[in-house]
């Protein structure tokens, strides 16, 4: 640490409740609870080896370094950790000295990724405030910028363990486990919130929100994640500033869209997200829809809820899932619009209304959120297979189980199935389900059943004539 610190031990046990607050030792920047071995449940033994490594070879090279944020914080809600981020004394630079696996990430946050095998254990120097910094530090672009709205740009200003706490977001990370004494600093009465489940932001809301507002999202993510609730102050500002989230980069609106979807609680975030009118920002013309009083798209709701609803079921369950099946279904039905537009204007042939559509939804979307190319190219393969799927005539139907996303356009039928429950769908799902579990004669049999409609059978085309030799003079 930058000074000692004297410690500060609470005259009641850390696991008591709010109604005990009168008697529980307060927690500040410069005088932090600290909870010895016997008062905590953090332990080595429910940490990575390799984040204890980083920390012993920190300790050993002269730095001070301590476990940080959602690593103690999910061991004292009595979660398996997952991450197991470092903070540090150390430069990104001085870090790099120490180990050979190391490589530096970040323009707008210097962060060293310590790489072991699929394992990356992420170690981030202390902060320090701006104010603080050397006005060499705050006329240098590349260590120190904000914008107009008090967005931080670059935030490479270091400073003491105290600072950084300070400059944590919520009070509930400002948590930091030594492997040297085994003892936990709370600098911001994190351990009592932790307790409490209550998400709380360090400092004045507005203005860390305009520092960052994505953690507008962190603060509904860690509310539905740990089964706690946004204090008040915390989340009065939320809609009153949620346009500020026009300003978060789509490529990193991609990445939150993974932790609020793709993780488990898509259906809780997705609510959350609509009462305080963040969702928009994620997808505009879904949006858009679902606010529309005219209810055009009358599916839309349901239909998302269901893919988010399977979507959790299936992360619940440890299967595999991809973020381009939950892209396709929240895109189905505007698309769908698109394609009747497009139908009324012109006189293109079906594929080429499909493709228009698609050249119109996904430029649009991809604004928002920059979905990387291989998930549109798999959700362009789940709507191509909607229009396969109905074609089961001849070869067609062994063709579409032979596709390599054969399953994935499987599942979004039937869940078109269940929601609009039309005959032709719910006989279309059930018939595709039966094909694939029946011997290839059964299999035969039900494509000669399939009736196939007037008009759809491709005509052989007429060979042509050779020309006749010309008569030679």
């Amino acid at each position: 640490m930058s000074k000692t610190i004297a410690e500060t031990t609470p005259t009641k046990n850390a696991k008591k409740s709010a109604s005990n607050k009168k008697n529980v030792a307060t927690a500040s920047f410069d005088n932090p609870l600290i909870f010895s071995r016997d008062q905590h449940p953090v332990s080595r033994q429910l940490m990575s080896p390799n984040a204890l490594k980083v920390l012993h070879r920190l300790n050993k090279g002269g730095f001070d370094a301590y476990l940080v944020g959602g690593g103690v914080r999910d061991i004292l809600l009595g979660f398996e950790p997952k991450d197991f981020d470092i903070a540090t004394n150390a430069t990104p630079d001085e870090i790099k000295d120490l180990f050979r696996n190391c490589r530096l990430i970040g323009r707008r946050f210097r962060l060293a990724h310590i790489v072991f095998g699929r394992e990356i254990i992420e170690v981030a120097t202390f902060r320090g405030h701006h104010d603080n910094a050397s006005e060499q530090e705050k006329s240098c672009k590349t260590t120190s910028k904000q914008s107009e709205d008090g967005m931080l740009l670059r935030d490479n200003i270091y400073g003491s363990i105290e600072e950084d706490a300070e400059r944590r977001d919520f009070t509930i990370n400002a948590l930091y486990y030594s492997s040297k004494d085994f003892k936990v600093y709370d600098f911001a009465n994190g351990v009592q919130d932790v307790n409490d489940k209550v998400i709380r932001l360090i400092g004045d809301p507005e203005t860390r929100y305009r520092e960052d507002p994505v953690r507008m999202l962190r603060a509904i993510r860690f509310a539905t994640k740990l089964d706690m609730q946004i204090s008040d102050a915390t989340k009065a500002p939320i809609k009153e500033l949620s346009t500020l989230m026009a300003n978060i980069p789509a490529a990193r609106l991609f990445e939150e869209f993974l932790k609020m979807f793709i993780a488990g609680k898509a259906v809780a975030n997705f609510e959350q997200l609509r009462s305080y009118d963040l969702f928009g920002y994620f997808f505009p013309a879904v949006d858009q829809a679902l606010n529309d009083e005219s209810n055009e798209q009358s599916y839309l709701l349901d239909f998302i809820m269901l893919a988010m609803e399977n979507t959790d079921k299936r992360i619940n369950n440890d299967q595999r899932v991809t973020p381009a099946f939950l892209f396709a279904a929240m895109l189905w039905y505007p698309l769908q619009k698109h394609i009747q537009q497009i139908k009324v204007t012109t006189q293109l042939t079906p594929q080429d209304i499909f493709f228009a559509a698609l050249n119109e939804i996904m430029p649009e979307q991809q604004r928002s959120i920059a979905i990387p190319k291989r998930f549109q190219a798999v959700i362009k393969d789940i709507w191509i297979l909607q229009d396969k799927l109905s074609r089961r005539d001849g070869k067609r139907a062994f063709k579409t189980l032979e596709h390599l996303k054969f399953r994935a356009g499987y599942d979004f039928l039937l869940l078109r199935a269940q929601i609009e429950a039309t005959p032709e769908l719910e006989e279309l799902a059930l018939w595709w389900t039966d094909f694939q579990e029946v011997s290839n004669d059964a299999q035969l049999q039900m494509i000669k059943g399939v009736n196939v409609p007037q008009g759809s059978k491709r005509r052989t085309p007429k060979k042509r004539r050779k020309p006749s030799a010309k008569p030679t003079e």
